[in-house]
């Protein structure tokens, strides 16, 4: 009796300890589960947020003495612009100067082409061409972030046509072996001999590269045909402008394993909401494309082709590039998300030109520096700085980042060739710095 009664209570209790301990298990498994979904919904919460900020427009209003400018230096800029429209020589431009905390000034004159009674707006879609290189140079400085790229890998290990690197003689014709590889550096530098024929048109490489770069290729093979060309002169020897970019669109297609406009998409344009900025522009959305009165060249971005040029092939509106500018002039961040670290950025406004290398060709003569991948034109009569940082467009685009002032500005018109204009970029930046510092 004892030990039945003895037998049954054990029983009892290990079936009992037994049911609290898979209670106990299930409220442990029941909290994490809990604990799971609040992090899932808050995740969701925070993206939807991300998502939201994104989708809000990036042109905020604020007062233009935010930046030291008054409305009667507004309406002094904004006359000059439309002396350039009235005596015909752009269909019309914008000018945006702005930060972190909004635009303090957006002023716009004329329509958007010729024969288009469009004002120009924040929306206007323009060829911004060479305003394509810093997205491709923070692409790049991206995935050197991520170790795909090191800044001193040789271009051969990306593209092998570069491997039998030669060398011409500028003054004979004649080629020798390069000395050294054209690093990824030395094509964000623009020291790696590389040239560009409407930028070298009376030297023999110049005229070489107009017969044999003929044609509609991808990036990658049109990477490998200038590969099989001479350079300039010894990479890290010297700056010129040219193709080095479109070569860095090629190794961003190699190292990132996917055509450039997507590596563009996931790195770039997604997580900073530009999804009005791309190498081709759909035909519904044609009747938002500026023209020039003075266009000679310009494409037709509604075709597209091949060739998806790093060097020059976007197009993009007010309202996007303000984004790329406003994360630059915010260290690399932008609502939240981070594209480039602060570090990196700081890295890439370091000054390149060292004394070993020659200013010949340099747009700027002594004036200056280059980075990796932007101007540094000095904001003062002091050159050695401090200096904004961005570049501009042949067809008359342009950008710059202050951050010692703490402002980019944003100047848009489509114009290539033609007479000189009354105002350009160059006069809309000189102005803006004028009203600032009056």
């Amino acid at each position: 009796m004892g030990l039945s009664s003895f037998g049954y209570h054990r029983r009892s209790v290990k079936n009992n300890a037994h049911w609290g301990m898979t209670m106990i298990n299930h409220a442990r498994a029941t909290k994490s589960l809990i604990a799971f979904i609040v992090t899932l919904c808050s995740a969701a919460v925070i993206a939807d947020d991300h998502d939201e900020a994104l989708n809000l427009t990036s042109i905020s209003p604020i007062h233009s003495t935010n930046f030291g400018i008054d409305q009667g230096e507004i309406e002094e800029i904004k006359r000059a612009m439309q002396t350039a429209v009235d005596g015909e020589f752009l269909p019309g431009a914008l000018l945006l100067v702005g930060n972190s905390e909004g635009v303090g000034v957006l002023e716009s004159v004329g329509m958007q082409g010729p024969d288009d009674n469009t004002p120009v707006n924040k929306d206007t879609i323009f060829r911004i061409y060479s305003m394509t290189k810093p997205i491709i140079s923070v692409a790049i400085m991206t995935m050197v972030e991520d170790g795909l790229i090191n800044l001193h890998d040789p271009l051969e290990k990306y593209i092998p046509e570069f491997g039998n690197l030669q060398v011409m003689d500028q003054n004979t014709g004649a080629t020798r072996p390069a000395e050294s590889s054209i690093t990824i550096e030395n094509l964000l530098t623009h020291e790696s001999g590389i040239i560009q024929e409407i930028f070298s048109r009376d030297s023999d490489l110049g005229k070489m590269y107009a017969s044999e770069l003929q044609g509609d290729n991808t990036a990658q093979d049109f990477a490998a045909r200038l590969g099989q060309l001479p350079v300039h002169f010894e990479p890290g020897t010297a700056w010129h402008y040219g193709h080095s970019t479109d070569v860095l669109g090629a190794v961003l297609e190699v190292a990132g394993d996917k055509t450039l406009d997507l590596i563009l998409q996931e790195r770039i344009f997604d997580p900073l909401g530009m999804d009005e900025t791309s190498f081709w522009v759909p035909v519904t959305k044609k009747y938002r494309i500026a023209e020039a009165i003075h266009g000679a060249g310009m494409a037709n971005y509604t075709v597209p082709r091949k060739m998806l040029s790093g060097g020059g092939g976007l197009n993009s509106t007010t309202e996007d590039y303000v984004r790329f500018a406003e994360m630059l002039l915010n260290g690399g961040i932008y609502r939240g998300n981070r594209i480039i670290e602060e570090s990196t950025l700081a890295q890439m406004r370091e000054k390149k030109i060292g004394d070993d290398v020659s200013r010949e060709f340099f747009f700027y003569g002594n004036t200056g520096d280059w980075g990796l991948g932007f101007h540094l034109q000095p904001t003062t009569e002091n050159a050695n700085g401090p200096h904004n940082f961005g570049w501009r467009g042949i067809g008359g685009t342009f950008f710059a980042v202050d951050e010692e002032n703490d402002f980019f500005m944003i100047y848009m018109e489509q114009k290539r060739g033609g007479p000189p204009s009354p105002f350009s970029a160059n006069v809309a930046q000189r102005m803006v710095y004028e009203a600032m510092l009056n």
